[in-house]
């Protein structure tokens, strides 16, 4: 068996006491430092000192301070100071008119954003409820346009390799593939408001993003979303990234048994989507983002979902065999 080479490192810090002399000293100094090391340690060159095994190591530097010396705290001081610098430009970029929860959630997180825009970016991803909430209210403000119904599209568009916010006229329509995806008028090309209004709700967009314009100045050209809309958004797209947030609603209990959720719990629709196709299609659109809202998402465990999952598959394929 070979053994395992040993580590030095230069000590930088003149005010480390010297290495100790003897076998005893060395064992008070690292207790967790086998027989081998403790060997290698004495036959260290002078000015050196043999590191501690990693797990150690890292605790050390967990533990020592910006100074050097061992009784720092934690390392608190470099994001203190990233805080300060961030809270500077905040401050500097800041209107006379902001909106107040947004400030109070900047300036308490761990680290604070440094523009307005991130601020209020920050606390909608903290709260993605209520951005699902004021969505799908913003939808029902707006309604359905004229003439416009749930459809399809025929094939999968081809991925383009450049975007643009402008759509050409040879680039086709959006339309989702799947009865998985919400539908969303504004963002087809007959049915779209344009720059200036979000593309889910169809509401004007005011500055940072933000659905109220506490400033007087009108929508904004250069955005097509809703800060709250992009949370909304992924919200309906991807629940299982919110499921600590749907586990914490439910009081950490199954939506099907009463029973506690456990870790492999998982996100499910209590009406499933494909119902939703094909049986609510023709109801008014604001209702229909319901389906992927809160009102419809709940969290099971895994043993409930799977036989979940069984019943919806056996009635899919009775419908499939009586058409």
């Amino acid at each position: 068996m070979t053994a395992r080479p040993q580590i030095f490192i230069p000590i930088h810090d003149h005010r480390v006491r010297p290495e100790p002399a003897g076998r005893h000293e060395l064992a008070m100094d690292f207790p967790d430092f086998t027989e081998s090391e403790r060997d290698c340690a004495q036959s260290a060159p002078q000015g050196w000192h043999v590191a501690p095994r990693l797990g150690v190591l890292r605790k050390r530097l967990r533990l020592r301070g910006y100074d050097g010396c061992e009784n720092g705290g934690p390392m608190s001081e470099w994001r203190d100071e990233i805080n300060r610098k961030a809270l500077a430009r905040l401050t500097l970029a800041l209107p006379a008119i902001f909106p107040r929860p947004a400030l109070i959630h900047a300036l308490g997180r761990r680290f604070t954003p440094p523009m307005p825009r991130l601020a209020i970016d920050s606390y909608w991803r903290a709260h993605p409820v209520r951005a699902d909430r004021l969505a799908r209210a913003l939808a029902r403000k707006s309604g359905a346009p004229p003439g416009w119904t749930w459809r399809l599209a025929n094939e999968k568009r081809a991925r383009m390799k450049r975007r643009s916010r402008n759509a050409d006229a040879s680039e086709p329509d959006w339309l989702s593939v799947s009865f998985r995806i919400p539908p969303a008028p504004y963002r087809e090309r007959g049915f779209a408001r344009g720059a200036g209004f979000c593309c889910i709700c169809g509401q004007p967009v005011y500055r940072f993003g933000w659905h109220v314009d506490l400033w007087d100045r009108g929508a904004n050209r250069n955005a097509i979303w809703h800060a709250a809309c992009v949370i909304a958004w992924d919200f309906w797209t991807a629940p299982s990234d919110y499921a600590r947030v749907l586990k914490r609603l439910q009081q950490r209990r199954c939506a099907e048994t009463g029973r506690r959720l456990w870790k492999t719990a998982e996100v499910d629709h209590r009406v499933p989507l494909f119902r939703v196709w094909r049986e609510h299609r023709a109801m008014p659109w604001p209702s229909l983002l319901g389906f992927w809202g809160l009102p419809n998402l709940q969290v099971i465990n895994r043993e409930a979902h799977a036989g979940k999952c069984a019943e919806e598959a056996q009635f899919r394929r009775v419908i499939a065999d009586g058409l």
